[in-house]
C-alpha cells in the first residue's frame, strides 16, 4: 500500500518545542486518517529547527465503501423531527423502513456511501488535521487566518509517489513534491518520491533529519574536539537537547577564554557559556573547568570555522567581564546587609514581599530543626535567614538560574560557615526527580522549610494546581519535600509540621476559603496524592499506599506499613487471608444492612470448636500485631495476622454463619466482625483492589 509523507516547512521553530511538536503532528494525522476509515501502518515524526515531518507507511488507495444503519425518531412523530432526521442521514422517507421495537414503532434509513480515492481524500483532509497541533504560543501572518508557531514557506505533501498541493495552511510556495535543504549551504529546491528519497536527498542538502541522530553526531563532534585539545566534554544533557533543536547540520568548532576569568567561579563561568550563547564547557584532566568550550555551528564555513570561533570568543569576553565585575562588586558587601532589599522583592502580592519569605523561612527551619539529625537549630535559622538575600546581587540580577549557588560563594566570603553555606545553596533542592536531593543535616532542614513554606502559602490563599495547571510549581515543591523526607529518614510528624507552616500566613489563613475546608486539610490530601505518585514510580501499587495511609503522620513509617503489606499480600497466605476478608466483610455488610443493626459489639456463647478456635487465634494475633507495632516491626505484624489463616478457613468450611437460632447468627457475625477489625488494625484491607 502506498505511503504518505508530509513535511511542514517553515521559519525556524523554538527548540523547546519542536519533540512536542512532531508527537502533534503524528497525533493529529493519524487520528484524521483513522477517523477517515484510512487504517494504516507506522507512522514516524521528525522535526528539525525549520521542518515537522511525517511519514505514514500503508496507506489505503481508497476508503472502505460505508453501509450504516441509524435508528429515526417514532414513525408518527411530527413532520419537523422525521425532516431533520432525513436531512442528516441524507434520505427520503420512501428510503426509510419502520419497525417495531421493544418501545414501540420507529424509522429505520440505511446510508451507504462509496468510498474515495485516499489522494482526493487527503488535500481535504490534512489542512483541518494540521490546525489542530497545538503551540504554547503562535502567531498570524499575511492576510490568512493560520496560526503557526512561525510563518509556513512551504508544504510537503507525497502520496504513493504524487505529490499532492495543501491549501488554507498560509503557505504561499506549496509545490506539493518539491522542498529544500539547508537555508546556507543547499538552498536550490529539490523534488521527492517518497520518505526514503526525501531522507537520503536532505542528507545530501546538509540536513541531519533525525533528532536522536543530531544529538549522538553532536555529543561525538564535541567530545572529538575536546580530545584534540587534551580535555574532555562537561556532560550536559539539557543543553545536549537543546542544541539539537538549533542545527541541521551539526558542525563542532573550539573556542577560549583568557585564563583571567578563571578567578570567577566555575558556576558563573558554566552559565555564561550555557545559557547565553550554547556552548559546551570543557575539563582538564583533573575533572577542573578549562578556559576553553566548544560551540555547534550549523554551517562549515570556507575558513574552517576560524571566523565563527572569533565572533563567538569576542561575545563571550563581554559576557565573561561583566560577570567579573559584578563578582566584584558583590562582594564587597555581606549578605546579611542586603535583606533589607528583599523587601522591595515580592513573593507573591497575596503572600508578601521576599524579605518576608527569609523570615518564615529562618523561624521554620529552626522549628524542623530537631527532626533532622544532627542539625543546629542556629544554623538552620541562619541559614534561612540568608537563603535568599543573593536574590538582589548584581550576578544574580544577570543569571537568575545562580540563585543559591552565588549566595554560598558570599557567604563563604564573609566568614558563614561551610554548613549554612551548603544550605543557602541546596535550599532548592531536589528541584526536580533526577535531581541530588541534599544531606547535609542544614542544608535539608532549609530545603524542607522553604518548599512548606510555599506549599503553606498557596494553600492559605486557595492558589492550588488544578488538572495541568500549576503556575507555582507546587506539585514539584511536594515532591521535593517528600524526597527530603523519604531519603533521610526524617521522623516528621506532618500534621505539626503544617500548622507551624501555616502559622507563617495568619493574614492570608484569616481572609477564609470558599469551600469550607482548612488549607491543612487540603495540603494533606495534596501531599498524599503527590506520595501515591512518587511510590507509584518505585512499583509501589496506589491501593496499598491508601490501605495504611489514614490518620498516618509519619511518612517514613507510612513506607515501612507499606512494603510489609506489600511483600504479604505477594506471599499465598496473604492472599488467602485477603480473601477471607473480603468474604467475611461482604457477610457482615449484607446482614449488618439487612438487619438495620452493628455487629462489632463482644462476642459471648460460641459452642463450637470452630468458633472458640478463631477467637483464640484473634486474640493472639492482635496481641501479637500490637506489639510488633509499638516496636514499628510491621513484617512481624503481618505474620501474625498469617496466623489466622487456618483458623478462618477452619471457620468458613465448618460454620454456618446464617443459623436458625438469632442469637447463635448474631455472635458469629460478632466474631466475623472482629475478624475483619483485627486485619483493619494494620491496613485498611477494604481499599486493595483486586490484582
Amino acid at each position: 500500500m502506498p505511503e504518505l509523507l508530509l513535511e511542514l516547512f517553515s521559519e525556524e521553530i523554538p527548540a523547546r518545542m519542536q519533540p512536542r511538536a512532531a508527537e502533534g503532528l503524528k497525533q493529529a494525522v493519524t487520528a484524521a486518517l483513522r477517523e477517515a476509515g484510512l487504517e494504516h501502518g507506522a507512522a514516524r515524526a521528525y522535526v528539525t529547527p525549520r521542518r515537522l515531518a511525517l511519514t505514514v507507511e500503508d496507506v489505503p488507495e481508497r476508503q472502505p465503501d460505508l453501509r450504516e444503519e441509524r435508528r429515526g425518531p417514532r414513525a408518527d412523530a411530527p413532520e419537523k423531527a422525521v425532516a431533520g432526521f432525513l436531512r442528516a442521514a441524507g434520505a427520503t422517507r420512501e428510503q426509510c423502513e419502520e419497525r417495531d421495537t421493544a418501545k414501540g414503532r420507529f424509522l429505520f434509513a440505511v446510508v451507504e456511501r462509496e468510498g474515495r480515492d485516499a489522494a482526493s481524500v487527503l488535500p481535504e483532509l490534512l489542512p483541518g488535521a494540521i490546525r489542530k497541533i497545538a503551540w504554547p504560543k503562535s502567531m498570524r501572518w499575511g492576510s490568512g487566518d493560520m496560526r503557526w508557531v512561525r510563518p509556513l514557506e512551504r508544504t510537503l505533501c507525497v502520496f504513493g509517489g504524487e505529490g499532492i498541493r495543501l491549501a488554507g495552511l498560509g503557505a504561499p510556495d506549496s509545490a506539493g513534491d518539491e522542498t529544500r535543504g539547508h537555508r546556507f549551504l543547499a538552498p536550490a529546491p529539490f523534488r521527492v518520491s517518497g520518505f526514503a528519497d526525501y531522507e537520503k536527498k536532505l542528507r545530501e542538502a546538509f540536513v541531519v533529519l533525525d533528532r536522536e541522530e543530531r544529538k549522538a553526531i553532536i555529543s561525538r563532534k564535541a567530545a572529538e574536539a575536546a580530545k584534540e585539545e587534551g580535555l574532555a566534554l562537561r556532560e550536559d544533557p539539557g543543553l545536549l537537547e537543546e542544541v539539537a533543536g538549533l542545527v541541521e547540520w551539526p558542525v563542532a568548532l573550539c573556542g577560549g577564554f583568557d585564563a583571567a576569568f578563571m578567578t570567577v567561579p566555575d558556576e558563573v563561568l558554566v552559565t555564561s557559556m550555557r545559557a547565553h550563547q550554547k556552548y559546551f564547557s570543557l575539563l582538564n584532566p583533573d575533572g577542573s573547568l578549562a578556559p576553553r568550550f566548544v560551540v555547534i555551528a550549523n554551517t562549515e564555513a570556507p575558513d574552517g570555522g576560524a571566523a565563527i570561533v572569533a565572533g563567538n570568543e569576542r561575545v563571550l569576553r563581554a559576557r565573561l567581564s561583566d560577570a567579573v565585575f559584578f563578582w566584584d562588586q558583590d562582594r564587597k558587601a555581606p549578605l546579611e546587609s542586603r535583606l533589607d532589599r528583599l523587601a522591595d522583592s515580592v513573593f507573591h502580592a497575596k503572600l508578601g514581599s521576599m524579605a518576608q519569605k527569609a523570615e518564615r523561612l529562618s523561624a521554620l527551619s529552626g522549628a524542623l530543626a530537631p527532626f533532622v539529625s544532627g542539625c543546629e537549630p542556629d544554623e538552620a535559622m541562619r541559614a534561612g535567614r540568608l537563603a535568599k538575600a543573593d536574590l538582589v546581587t548584581e550576578m544574580v540580577g544577570e543569571f537568575p538560574e545562580l540563585q543559591g549557588a552565588m549566595g554560598r560563594h558570599y557567604a563563604l566570603a564573609h566568614g558563614e560557615s561551610a554548613a549554612v553555606a551548603g544550605a543557602i545553596a541546596d535550599h532548592h533542592s531536589p528541584a526536580g526527580p533526577a535531581d541530588r536531593c541534599p544531606e547535609a543535616p542544614v542544608s535539608v532542614a532549609v530545603a524542607l522549610a522553604d518548599k512548606l513554606d510555599t506549599l503553606a502559602g498557596f494553600f492559605a490563599i486557595g492558589e492550588t494546581p488544578t488538572g495541568s495547571r500549576d503556575p507555582y510549581a507546587l506539585r514539584r515543591a511536594a515532591l521535593g519535600a517528600i524526597r527530603l523526607i523519604l531519603e533521610n529518614g526524617l521522623r516528621l510528624p506532618l500534621q505539626e509540621a503544617f500548622r507551624t507552616a501555616l502559622q507563617g500566613y495568619p493574614e492570608a489563613i484569616s481572609r477564609g476559603r470558599d469551600d469550607g475546608r482548612s488549607a491543612q486539610e487540603e495540603l494533606r490530601d495534596f501531599l498524599a496524592d503527590r506520595l501515591k505518585v512518587h511510590l507509584r514510580d518505585q512499583g509501589v501499587r496506589h491501593d496499598h499506599i491508601a490501605a495504611v495511609l489514614d490518620g498516618e503522620d509519619d511518612l517514613v513509617r507510612l513506607l515501612l506499613r507499606v512494603r510489609a503489606l506489600s511483600g504479604f499480600l505477594d506471599t499465598e497466605e496473604g492472599g488467602d487471608l485477603l480473601a477471607a476478608y473480603r468474604r467475611a466483610s461482604s457477610i457482615v455488610a449484607m446482614e449488618e444492612k439487612k438487619d438495620g443493626v452493628s455487629y462489632d459489639g463482644d462476642v459471648d456463647r460460641l459452642s463450637l470448636e470452630e468458633e472458640r478456635f478463631l477467637e483464640t487465634a484473634l486474640d493472639g494475633a492482635s496481641a501479637a500485631a500490637k506489639a510488633a507495632i509499638a516496636d514499628e516491626n510491621y513484617v512481624e505484624a503481618m505474620k501474625s495476622m498469617a496466623a489466622l489463616r487456618g483458623p478462618v478457613d477452619r471457620f468458613f468450611d465448618r460454620v454456618t454463619v446464617n443459623a436458625d437460632d438469632a442469637e447463635v447468627r448474631a455472635n458469629r457475625l460478632r466474631l466475623l466482625s472482629r475478624f475483619r477489625s483485627t486485619l483493619s488494625g494494620i491496613a485498611d484491607f477494604s481499599l486493595i483492589e483486586a490484582s
